[in-house]
């Protein structure tokens, strides 16, 4: 029987399985590094599977869509409250965060429903993390980092 992992096309349409024994780490920036289960271009949906290292942060983001967690391991503390292994989070369309960090090593699931921006201090939109973000970095395509390390 062939690998879940081998050949895995995170494009495809229709059933899918992604075996994150086997697939690649791609970096987001400091300290942090996804797995591309799936996208789609056409409803621009997307999963992945989120490792954060100790002391790493996620930049100030609004999402333009809802999305989705269930935290693993570890612990995700942003500004809804802390989550730990075992916990699942929704995130509404519009909702604005500024701290999304992790103190120990964590992993997650992220079911993103579309587009998320990144904000500078200025609150005027740095960049846009959706699929065709996700697909590019995936690809080897240098992109902006969504991350900041606290030390």
């Amino acid at each position: 029987m062939a690998s879940s992992t081998e050949g895995h096309d995170p494009a495809k349409r229709g059933g899918l399985l992604a075996d994150t024994r086997g697939l690649p780490w791609h970096s987001l920036g400091e300290g942090i590094a996804f797995q591309l289960l799936r996208y789609c271009d056409v409803t621009g949906q997307w999963a992945l599977y989120v490792r954060m290292a100790p002391g790493s942060r996620i930049l100030t983001h609004r999402h333009l869509s809802s999305g989705e967690f269930f935290v693993t391991r570890g612990e995700l503390i942003y500004d809804a409250g802390s989550a730990p292994a075992g916990v699942y989070g929704y995130e509404a369309l519009g909702e604005v965060h500024s701290e999304a960090r992790a103190e120990v090593e964590t992993e997650y699931l992220f079911l993103g429903h579309g587009a998320v921006a990144f904000t500078g201090e200025d609150d005027k939109i740095d960049f846009i993390l959706d699929a065709a973000f996700l697909k590019n970095l995936a690809e080897g395509q240098h992109m902006q980092s969504v991350t900041a390390n606290t030390g």
